[in-house]
């Protein structure tokens, strides 16, 4: 994992219903890649998820949002070639085998308090895929992004009944963010 500046502690946590929030988080993203000086790095962009539940589409509809948008960031996870539980394996395999000296920002829905629903969250660190759901995937990232799409600790299909709505705002944030930062860092 590559070390972002000290003065970064813990999750950082942005709320889409203020409209501004992705210019915010978008200037937070831009702060950890200026600190981990990015431009040494292929920076990829991994979008978890699937669209076969509403829940964890977040992933996908932020990758497909980011298709194409850069030339310098790779992005891996879309609504047509979703990355899941069955596939990140093979996606985290194609990364180390395919990108030297990556830097990983790992995008995904997570389940949280029902105070945090509808917050997107930035930590330094690899976030843990599937753990809202009780699977154990490996650890993913050197950035993370998250989306608290419901609350946790609910009914197993809590996924698959929430709202899209909250999902669609959280991805917009998210993506625009990304874009937001990405436009700058591609200025220079």
């Amino acid at each position: 994992m590559k070390e972002i500046a000290e003065r970064r502690n813990g999750i950082q946590y942005f709320d889409v219903a203020q409209g501004y929030a992705h210019i915010e988080l978008g200037k937070c993203i831009l702060e950890y890649l200026q600190d981990v000086e990015i431009e040494q790095y292929i920076p990829i962009i991994l979008c978890i998820g699937t669209d076969r539940a509403t829940g964890d589409c977040l992933g996908p509809l932020v990758g497909e949002q980011l298709l194409n948008y850069s030339e310098t960031f790779h992005v891996m996870g879309c609504l047509s070639a979703p990355v899941h539980a069955l596939n990140i394996h093979d996606a985290l395999h194609d990364i180390r085998n395919n990108y030297e000296n990556p830097f990983v920002i790992a995008v995904d829905a997570s389940l949280g308090s029902s105070s945090h629903v509808g917050l997107v969250t930035i930590n330094d660190g690899p976030i843990l895929p599937g753990k809202g759901v009780k699977k154990k995937l490996p650890a993913i990232g050197d950035l993370s992004i998250t989306g608290i799409v419901n609350v946790s600790g609910g009914h197993p299909g809590l996924l698959q009944s929430t709202r899209l709505y909250t999902v669609m705002q959280l991805a917009d944030c998210i993506a625009n963010a990304l874009k937001y930062s990405i436009r700058y860092l591609d200025a220079f």
